[in-house]
């Protein structure tokens, strides 16, 4: 549409205004003597023609009272269902709005008949006065349907003005209100003759416009719209409404320019709606948009909790407090049953600034509670627990740390003073942000070993994956288990008293709304994980300062609804946190089991070690390190590496590890133990059928594990090593040249087809062995040539320790404390048995050899001063030697051992080993080799490869710990 066309579409003159409507001058004889030109465009008789007729030539006589003809409605443009005609006379002819017009027929000069709406206005005079040809009268017609258009446009004016909920105002060049409709007295709350000629900004004091990109007040926005002309839409302002004071509203306001038929500004219109009901929906949907964006962000049911606390403080409630009953934080089924029953833990309290909101219905915390100590007692005035969270407000759900009987840290949580990292429990996942029990690092295994030494008395074991000195963390770094502070259980427990919104929540299972407190259950899978409560500041703040004006201290039953939606949400992430709590303590629990403690010391090496699990987040991981202690103070080092990582991969290391444990009590060869282990690797897994009776497909991940096996005497201080499918240790020199034996390489474990070859060598006192998986030396980035230079050049400072070495290995070959691999390093470095703690004789395979035996034996325990040893020992090596002499070939050889038990060796050239049985009543023999298990620790068969050495070992007196 044009600009001509719609300045002449705004044209509001009526149809039966003298200025446009068909105008005729009549005289008291009805007869034409006025004929404007409107009458003759409507018609078609021009003013000579209809002058000096009388005007029943042009109108019927009567007005119309039954229907009009079908082409005068047609030709009128008035339908049938406007209820123009058709109505009878006696009630007025067409819609009610005509009522008071009278309606005739008119002819037009081209036959139409036409349908018009006439008034008559008679001229200042009587009639008698005047004569023929005087004018008597005015009549003026119109159409109908024109006169009905206008008429619809009259009832929008008026809608407009006092029926349409949006606020029209009118400001002149000087901003001053000049008119207003009816939606807009009411938000004034006055007529508007008590604020005509105010100014916007009078009447909306401190209110302002946030939309960006437009000025801030009132009438920078009105001036910029009378400077430019261009019109401004859907402005959203910010204030407070005169009639509803105390409580911000905003409206979406458009403004233009309002000019008179020559162009002339006169003022400016403003359109204004209400739209804070809206915006509030928006801000709560946007709420629960940024809810789902921030709530779940890791699986760990305390951020979890501190994540909702965040997400709802300040724009939903002035604190929110989260309880976590102690089964969702240990990550047990979700807790059913009464509220006596379920422990709740304050994982979450945040407040806004200022904002002080205790638990309505509990006792003033300035009065002596039973159980409590008396504020003004000696305990008064001591400034709140720094661990503790949330605000200093008082928290009476909080049981009172200075109470004698209150509960106490439970180990069974992360944070407390007694941790047990040890023991079978390991309690709740640890820190994300700190090294906990069994996941140090990010994942790092780190060691103590016996360079550190064993644990003193008194001191807790550490737990498998824990260092065995307590006070060094991972790569050097210090700090216990918690370092911050020596503050109480960062996770107190919290009881709520019978009439609590807490505990009716709890008891009813529902949420409770209670003023300004609303409480909101924890639900998932059918049993209650915690509480929510919002809590909006409805009294004075902690410094008295009364709540804002416009901040809402109660719930509507949206924000309700929102708060369950808030409290359903989070219960999702919470009850995900809790079921990988579950999985991952247990993955964790099994890690530990499958694992070394600690490395106990031994004799024949020093040992250091670090483990990297490539799942960081679980911990769990599919290399294998251990340290076996083997007859004769030898010791046995393996490392093994199993294809994946994960759960699957850690179950099958512990099986693997197992495995080799078994065979290496045994005193096998490394070439024969990774035989056997083959062998065990390449039988087919039987699986059960499954409970439909088909076969349950698995991966097995056993086939393809890599091994390293090695043994160290440190009698002889020979080596003998063999591997399969895996890297070559790394051999430093007591001078610190560094090598990789060529150790012939078998095929991985289940692989088959090669045998295992071993290697002997000879290693100098103090060497050092490294024993490691691919994962430290490869990596995306480089190849394992520069993994294996770089390790060599952290290997080769002897003036470091060999804790020192492994941090160093670590940092430098994976610095970001993860790799695409696990990752395994066993440092051991190696010891030389002194010569005057071993004895050995040969002898020669005759019966007097006995009574010799006895007496060197004897001789040399009395040099050790073991002489309380000494009778065990006879009948131990008198049992040894007759056996050898009887059933085997000489020579023979004695060897006693003093290490941290005494080791009797007596080696003969048989192949058969002795075996333990219960003899009967009535046999003469049989009973020597049972004695001798009943006075020793531990015994057992060693093959060599010119017989075999049957050993014993026996505990040292208390006096002589060794």
């Amino acid at each position: 549409m044009s600009a001509a066309n719609t300045a002449e579409s705004a044209d509001f003159r009526g149809p039966l205004d003298i200025t446009r409507a068909a105008t005729v001058v009549l005289d008291a004889e009805s007869t034409v003597i006025g004929w404007s030109p409107a009458a003759a465009e409507l018609l078609g008789y021009e003013p000579a023609e209809a002058l000096g007729r009388p005007l029943s030539a042009f109108l019927s006589v009567h007005p119309v009272g039954g229907t009009p003809p079908a082409a005068a409605a047609e030709a009128s443009g008035v339908s049938e269902a406007s209820g123009v005609s058709g109505a009878p006379a006696s009630t007025g002819i067409g819609p009610p709005s005509l009522v008071g017009n009278e309606i005739h027929v008119a002819h037009a000069r081209d036959g139409r008949e036409l349908l018009v709406a006439t008034a008559t206005c008679p001229l200042p005079g009587g009639a008698a006065d005047r004569g023929p040809g005087a004018p008597d009268r005015i009549l003026v017609a119109a159409e109908v349907g024109e006169l009905r258009h206008w008429e619809s446009r009259l009832a929008l004016l008026q809608g407009l003005a006092t029926q349409s909920p949006v606020g029209l105002a009118i400001y002149d060049t000087d901003l001053r209100l000049t008119w207003c409709n009816t939606a807009y007295e009411r938000e004034i709350g006055q007529p508007l003759a008590a604020f005509r000629g105010m100014r916007a900004d009078e009447l909306y004091g401190g209110g302002s416009f946030v939309t960006p990109g437009y000025p801030q007040t009132l009438d920078g926005v009105m001036h910029q719209v009378l400077d430019t002309g261009e019109p401004v839409l859907d402005l959203n302002f910010r204030a407070q409404q005169p009639s509803d004071p105390g409580r911000d509203h905003l409206w979406s306001c458009a403004y233009y320019r309002l000019e008179d038929a020559h162009g002339h500004v006169f003022g400016v219109c403003e359109d204004a709606f209400d739209v804070t009901d809206r915006y509030r929906v928006q801000e709560r949907l946007a709420l629960l948009v940024e809810a789902g964006r921030r709530i779940g962000t890791v699986l760990d049911v305390a951020t979890t909790a501190e994540e909702i606390a965040e997400v709802a403080v300040p724009d939903f409630a002035a604190t929110v407090r989260v309880d976590v009953t102690r089964a969702a934080m240990t990550g047990e089924t979700a807790a059913v049953g009464s509220a006596a029953d379920m422990s709740l833990l304050r994982v979450a309290d945040r407040s806004e600034p200022g904002a002080a909101t205790p638990d309505p219905g509990l006792p003033d915390p300035g009065l002596p509670t039973p159980g409590r100590p008396d504020p003004g007692g000696p305990d008064a005035g001591l400034p709140d627990d720094p661990g503790r969270p949330g605000p200093a407000a008082p928290d009476p759900a909080l049981p009172d740390p200075d109470r004698p009987d209150a509960e106490g840290p439970d180990p069974g949580l992360p944070g407390t003073d007694r941790p047990d990292p040890g023991g079978p429990d390991p309690g709740l996942p640890d820190d994300p942000g700190r090294p906990g029990p069994g996941v140090p690092g990010p994942g790092l295994l780190d060691s103590g070993g016996p360079e550190t030494g064993p644990p003193g008395p008194g001191v807790a074991d550490p737990g498998p994956l824990d260092s065995a000195d307590a006070e060094t963390g991972p790569r050097g770094v210090s700090g216990s288990a918690n370092s911050i502070g020596e503050d109480r259980h960062p996770y107190p427990p919290v009881v709520y008293p019978p009439g609590s919104p807490q505990h009716r929540s709890l008891s009813s299972g529902g949420l409770v709304l209670d003023e300004g407190t609303l409480v909101v259950p924890l639900r998932a899978g059918g049993g209650i994980l915690g509480l929510v409560t919002f809590d909006r500041c409805a009294g004075p703040d902690a410094s008295g300062r009364p709540p804002a004006p416009d901040r809402a201290t109660t719930f509507d039953n949206g924000e309700v609804a929102l708060a369950d939606e808030l409290a359903a949400r989070a219960a999702v992430c919470i009850d995900n946190a809790r079921r990988y709590t579950r999985e991952r303590t247990a993955s964790l629990a099994l890690q530990r089991q499958l694992l070394p403690h600690h490395l106990p010391p031994q004799s024949a090496v020093r040992t250091a070690y670090r483990y990297l699990p490539a799942d960081d987040v679980t911990g769990v991981g599919g290399d294998w390190f251990d340290v076996i202690p083997l007859s004769g103070t030898r010791v046995g080092l393996v490392v093994g590496d199993v294809v994946g990582h994960g759960l699957q991969a850690a179950a099958t290391m512990g099986r693997l590890r197992t495995s080799v444990r078994a065979f290496a009590q045994l005193d096998m060869a490394p070439d024969e133990l990774l035989t056997r282990l083959d062998d065990l690797v390449g039988q087919p897994a039987e699986e059960p059928p499954d409970a439909y009776g088909g076969a349950v497909e698995t991966y097995d991940v056993t086939t393809g594990a890599t091994c390293l096996y090695a043994v160290y005497d440190p009698v002889s201080r020979r080596c003998v090593m063999a591997r399969a499918g895996h890297l070559p240790p790394a051999v430093v020199d007591p001078d610190g040249t560094v090598s990789f034996p060529d150790l012939p390489a078998g095929p991985p474990l289940g692989l088959g087809g090669l045998p295992f070859e071993s290697m002997e060598f000879e290693l100098p006192v103090g060497s050092l062995l490294a024993l490691f998986t691919d994962g430290l030396v490869e990596a995306r980035d480089h190849d394992i040539s520069h993994g294996l230079d770089t390790l060599g050049r952290v290997l080769a400072d002897r003036s470091a320790s060999l804790e020192e070495l492994c941090d160093r290995a670590v940092s430098e070959l994976v610095p970001g404390g993860t790799s695409a691999d696990d990752t395994a390093l066993l440092l051991v470095r190696t010891r030389e048995l002194d010569a005057e703690r071993v004895a050995h004789w040969e002898l020669s395979a005759e019966a007097v050899s006995v009574g010799r035996a006895r007496e060197l034996a004897t001789g040399q325990l009395e040099a050790w001063g073991l002489e309380e040893l000494v009778f065990a020992t006879q009948l131990v090596v008198s049992e040894l030697v007759t056996n050898a002499v009887r059933y085997a070939g000489g020579p023979l050889g004695l060897r006693l051992i003093r290490d941290r038990t005494l080791v009797c060796e007596v080696a003969d050239t048989g192949h058969t080993s002795p075996h333990l049985r219960h003899s009967a009543e009535d046999d003469e023999g049989g009973r020597g080799l049972f004695i001798v298990a009943q006075l020793v620790q531990r015994w057992g068969t060693r093959y060599t490869p010119t017989g075999k050495t049957i050993w014993t070992e026996q505990a040292l007196p208390p006096a002589d710990g060794g």
